[in-house]
């Protein structure tokens, strides 16, 4: 099935994303600017699609260092509504691997490129579900904690050093991490 990335069919995009080297870059302040234009113009072009869009991921921390590629978060109202989406998506210029989105219950995962590079991730789950809060959780934890966002910073160009040719062992190598960080953030939240 073919996207709109040039001639490169969704299978091929897949590939491509899985080959590419872990490169993390210093935070770029231009990243939220690309978010708010990204998020503008999927409302324009799928209307009334989505009940919320945030900006998750490193590149939405400021100071902390990123692979230069924009993660979004999209919330619809059920996963069926999010599988729906793959092909309204495909239409507004994103990619995805339908192989991989079955594999996953919470979310449905999309790509968009340019000029022959990842530019935006965009993570379609159940608006207000646990997939929801906790990337919400996460990314307010590191903007409200310098020391937390410090060691994560730390851990990431770490993981980059040495998982640089295997984006899957550097993505599943931060887990630990963040599940730890989102368990002290639901402690602090009960203790309430």
């Amino acid at each position: 099935m073919a996207c709109n990335v040039g001639s490169m069919t969704d299978e091929e995009s897949m590939r491509a994303a899985i080959v590419q080297e872990v490169e993390l870059v210093e935070h770029d302040s231009e990243w939220s600017l690309a978010f708010d234009a990204e998020k503008e113009r999927i409302e324009v072009l799928l209307p009334q699609t989505f009940l919320g869009i945030e900006h998750i991921g490193s590149t939405a921390i400021d100071g902390m260092p990123a692979k230069p590629v924009i993660d979004m978060l999209a919330g619809v109202e059920s996963m069926e509504r999010a599988r729906a989406l793959a092909e309204p998506l495909r239409q507004a210029g994103y990619s995805t691997s339908a192989e991989f989105n079955a594999s996953l219950d919470d979310r449905q995962w999309f790509m968009r490129w340019r000029d022959g590079r990842r530019t935006h991730h965009l993570h379609v789950v159940e608006h207000g579900g646990a997939a929801w809060r906790d990337r919400l959780d996460f990314r307010d934890a590191l903007r409200l904690d310098p020391w937390m966002a410090e060691r994560y910073a730390s851990l990431k160009r770490e993981l980059a050093k040495q998982h640089r040719s295997d984006r899957k062992a550097y993505t599943d190598t931060k887990f630990a991490f963040v599940r730890d960080a989102l368990v002290d953030v639901w402690s602090r939240r009960a203790s309430r």
